[in-house]
């Protein structure tokens, strides 16, 4: 959390920057806001600060409804952290608590229910399920300008238990009834698809992003044409097809097709992970520049470390792609999907996505003769879809990074590299460096041949942290480059 005195200098300067990361609340108003709102600046005797929305509604105020809190950037230090309330702040948003309620979700991170609220208060200022609420009002809203639901089925959807405590929740957060809001938007028809607006921290070299996932898109549950990237995911209550394009402003358009619209929250924050939309890029490039790398860093401004939707794909994956070219990766990879993957329902096809990832079940069943490998590369594809089937690696969004990769290095054939790329990846740490990657080594040798001086990269890396990810996505980008010109 940052000092009161910063934050209320963020909000003078109403620096977009800070969206997310902080909420202020203005005690006279009763009203909380994001830094960035265009309103009158309150005087500092009477504004508080809070880490989360939730915490901000439980102390009894209520969303500005010009700036829009509920619609900012969520923090990046939820991602960055792999401590206990970082893990259960990215299990909250993934959905845990809607489909298992607060007992499932400390069965999952290992706590008892009441240690683990007393835990997440003391730092956050609300507990577990006043966060789930705040998730489920922003899914609830998201239904009401987004669609003509009838407001009882999109309060069961978003989570809520009942009607009572929906229209309550929405009093509370924003002093007016959910008909109220769909009264202030436009009217919307059911539709096959949901059009959403995520927004991010500019910069944001999107191209750059596509180009990434497109050399590595596999036929059949991912497409990139049209500067746009569809994909589906596999989710608690059914598949989803998502289709993002760069969008107007500091936003991503997002297209959802969703076989059951209890995932929307959780289909929202995949899509987040994918895309590394909650970073904050200019905390990033001035720790890189301040290590040495201005040159690089204005090279490719706004570049992201993309996550994953599926953590079962990303980990098959990257067994697949040792020692082999990203081509032959993904002929393996389509011809897996187009044997195992489970279609779509013909109504969510769109274009070459048809099918979804297999489970890790379903890949562990293949028998060793389906699969034109080496025969050391289908025990550890076996090893590893066995583990992720059993739960004895759990790379799910609550997991706990450490303890992720000292059981991937157990398996066979997985080494520095492959669980290197997977806690990157999958496991969405940003400060992973990929130095013994072939292309990491290439890019580097490159950067000493232009300089009149051999670099230490070893400390340049060192001082790069916490975001060593970004360096090596930097590295990859420059070789690539050189590479093509």
């Amino acid at each position: 959390m940052f000092t009161s005195d910063q934050c209320y200098h963020a909000v003078t300067s109403r620096d977009r920057r800070f969206d997310g990361m902080f909420f202020t609340a203005v005690r006279t108003t009763g009203i909380f806001c994001r830094p960035s709102c265009p309103a009158r600046t309150p005087r500092r005797e009477n504004v508080d600060f809070f880490v989360t929305a939730a915490a901000a509604a439980d102390a009894g105020f209520r969303a500005c409804r010009r700036c829009r809190p509920d619609a900012s950037p969520n923090s990046p230090q939820w991602d960055t952290r792999g401590d206990l309330v970082a893990r259960a702040m990215r299990l909250i948003r993934d959905g845990a608590v809607d489909r298992g309620g607060v007992d499932a979700l400390s069965d999952e991170l290992g706590y008892s229910t009441r240690q683990l609220g007393r835990l997440i208060h003391a730092e956050l200022g609300a507990g577990p399920l006043a966060l789930a609420r705040t998730e489920r009002v922003r899914t609830a809203r998201t239904l009401i300008e987004a669609t003509s639901m009838p407001m009882s089925d999109i309060a069961f959807a978003a989570g809520f238990s009942s009607i009572r405590q929906f229209n309550d929740t929405f009093r509370a957060m924003y002093s007016i009834s959910p008909r109220q809001l769909r009264k202030a938007g436009a009217e919307h028809s059911v539709a096959d698809e949901l059009v959403l607006r995520l927004a991010y921290r500019p910069p944001f070299d999107f191209a750059h992003l596509l180009e990434y996932l497109a050399v590595r898109a596999v036929t059949g549950i991912e497409d990139v044409s049209d500067d746009a990237y569809t994909r589906s995911m596999r989710l608690a209550h059914g598949p989803a097809v998502i289709t993002v394009r760069q969008g107007a402003g500091d936003f991503v358009d997002c297209r959802l097709r969703l076989a059951d619209t209890r995932d929307l929250g959780s289909a929202v924050a995949r899509v987040r992970r994918l895309l590394d939309l909650d970073a904050d890029p200019e905390a990033i490039a001035e720790t890189l520049r301040s290590a040495g790398l201005r040159s690089l860093v204005d090279e490719y401004q706004g570049i992201r470390s993309p996550g994953s939707s599926d953590s079962v794909e990303l980990a098959l994956r990257t067994v697949l792609g040792q020692q082999i070219s990203l081509a032959a990766a993904r002929t393996h990879l389509e011809r897996l999907v187009a044997q195992t993957g489970e279609p779509l329902p013909k109504e969510m096809v769109l274009g070459r996505v048809d099918r979804v990832f297999p489970t890790a079940d379903a890949i562990a069943a293949v028998p060793a003769s389906d699969w034109a490998l080496p025969a050391s590369r289908i025990r550890t594809i076996h090893a590893l879809s066995v583990a992720l089937a059993d739960g004895s690696v759990d790379l799910g969004a609550g997991s706990d990074r450490e303890e992720a990769s000292r059981n991937l290095l157990a398996l066979p054939g997985i080494g520095p590299w492959s669980n290197g790329y997977i806690r990157m990846r999958a496991l969405g740490d940003p400060d992973v460096f990929m130095d013994s990657d072939l292309g990491v080594k290439k890019a580097l040798a490159e950067l000493d041949e232009t300089s009149e001086t051999s670099a230490d990269w070893k400390e340049i890396a060192m001082n790069c942290s916490p975001w060593r990810s970004y360096l090596t996505h930097l590295l990859w980008a420059h070789h690539a480059r050189s590479t093509t010109n």
